[in-house]
């Protein structure tokens, strides 16, 4: 997206080095490996890395304009904006290059399940060629993600799906303010994240700022924290939900609601509800509600719901959610992209409706869950107990904490296995899987379980 140079600078508060040299016009890039001639290298400082450092490189490959916070690396003649924090600048072009976008926004935030309804939202439109749409990349949700989905969007794009993450306390809302969405979803606010939040209420606000700017709300009706805020929206709230078959009473006055219901979508608009066939070809009873999700943003931008339906089919989950992949003679489903408590109970519950076979969980821990983590653990050992795993692999930080609550569910003993390491892991799996088992492969990923997954790739090669 191509934005007025004096606007941008504007917006970033940037003063102008060299001005009488500075196009008028600016594209943005932060990566020397893929800047296009003509762009303006904008030098980003992280962790392990200063672009400060690239600035004789972007030259070099025809930057034609340089975004810094340190005026020295400026060479003579060269025209550049000055600011503060090369991030927040990066971020106020992005939202410079939205407003001169007409796109229809449509954010999606959550603490499970908002990559998953990104995906599927982009498809549905996709394949129901409601126009071009341009989404967040892989989980691309935190600043620099959004502020490159929109510095980069192309101009014919009728509608821009952004994906809305964070890790820290208030983070949402200034993302909110350069998305500007129409449409704002908000999959759940579950227990992700909380030992960086601080409390459930820190995450409920922060997870709460996507709609600060007056979006519509979309949100899960069996999300309790989201029906207790609902009353504090200026346009109300409209709803989606997903169950097994026909949830009859179960639906509200909503203006626009979207339900899942078995192998229909049922759309209610005031009184009138109406059901549509659909067919869904992935896996994960969970995911259902991913669908509902973004089915009701489909509505909301308006989307008709004979399109919409049609387009269900066919749709595919994003990678490392829930892949179901055959391996020699197992089937193993790869959930380990992430993992918070109330999205592990999800799947477990998922898994226990897969079948026939014996179903083997191969759980590590969860991350970043604050103190009350021992207890979540538990919570989610018990959990596996509920859904029928044949045998139950515990790793981890928390590994004795999920066998301490498949015990006291009840658990055979001789079927509770802890590993120290993902080679035991797959160790054991060689040895003991038999044809016709059922994998699943859930845990944070700082666990790397994609390992145990290649680790049987390779033994039944």
């Amino acid at each position: 997206m191509i934005v007025l140079a004096k606007d941008a600078a504007g917006a970033a508060g940037a003063t102008i080095l060299n001005p009488r040299d500075l196009p008028d016009r600016l594209a943005f890039s932060t990566d020397t490996r893929t800047l296009a001639r003509g762009e303006a290298f904008v030098a980003l400082r992280g962790e392990r890395f200063d672009g400060h450092a690239f600035v004789a490189q972007a030259l070099e490959r025809g930057a034609a304009a340089l975004v810094v916070s340190q005026g020295t690396v400026v060479p003579d003649g060269v025209p550049a904006l000055l600011v503060a924090d090369t991030k927040l600048a990066y971020l106020a072009f992005a939202g410079v290059a939205r407003r001169a976008s007409r796109a229809r926004v449509v954010a999606i935030t959550g603490s499970t399940g908002k990559t998953t309804t990104k995906s599927f939202l982009r498809q549905l439109l996709e394949r129901a060629q409601a126009g071009p749409v341009a989404a967040s990349e892989a989980n691309e949700n935190n600043e620099i993600g959004v502020a490159k989905l929109f510095t980069r969007l192309d101009p014919a794009a009728a509608f821009v799906v952004v994906e809305l993450g964070a890790r820290h306390y208030g983070e949402i809302e200034p993302l909110a303010r350069v998305a500007s969405p129409d449409v704002a979803v908000l999959t759940n606010i579950g227990d992700a994240h909380l030992e960086i939040m601080g409390s459930p209420e820190r995450l409920a606000e922060t997870k709460w700022g996507i709609f600060a700017t007056g979006a519509q709300a979309v949100l899960n009706r069996d999300d309790p924290v989201s029906r207790e805020r609902a009353a504090s929206l200026a346009r109300g709230a409209h709803w989606f939900a997903a169950y097994d078959e026909q949830p009859s009473a179960r639906t509200d006055g909503s203006t626009a609601t979207a339900v899942i219901a078995g192998s229909q979508l049922l759309v209610r608009r005031g009184p009138d509800e109406r059901a549509y066939p659909i067919v869904c070809t992935f896996a994960g009873a969970h995911n259902l509600l991913n669908l509902a999700a973004a089915a009701a943003a489909a509505l909301e931008l308006g989307l008709a719901p004979e399109r919409l339906a049609a387009a269900v089919e066919g749709l595919v989950l994003p990678p490392g959610r829930y892949e179901r992949t055959r391996i020699g003679a197992l089937d193993v489903f790869f959930d380990a992209y992430n993992a918070s408590m109330s999205g592990t109970l999800a799947t477990l519950r998922s898994f226990a409706r897969e079948g026939p076979g014996r179903r083997i969980a191969v759980l590590a821990s969860m991350a970043e869950l604050g103190t009350g983590a021992a207890h979540m653990h538990e919570r989610v050992g018990a959990a596996a107990v509920a859904a029928g795993v044949g045998a139950l692999l515990v790793g981890g930080d928390f590994a004795d904490d999920l066998a301490r609550g498949a015990r006291r569910a009840g658990i055979d003993p001789a079927t509770l296995v802890s590993f120290a390491s993902n080679d035991d892991a797959i160790a054991w799996l060689r040895e003991h899987a038999r044809e016709g088992d059922l994998v699943l492969l859930k845990g944070s990923r700082k666990y790397r379980l994609e390992q145990v997954r290649d680790g049987l790739r390779v033994a039944h090669a």
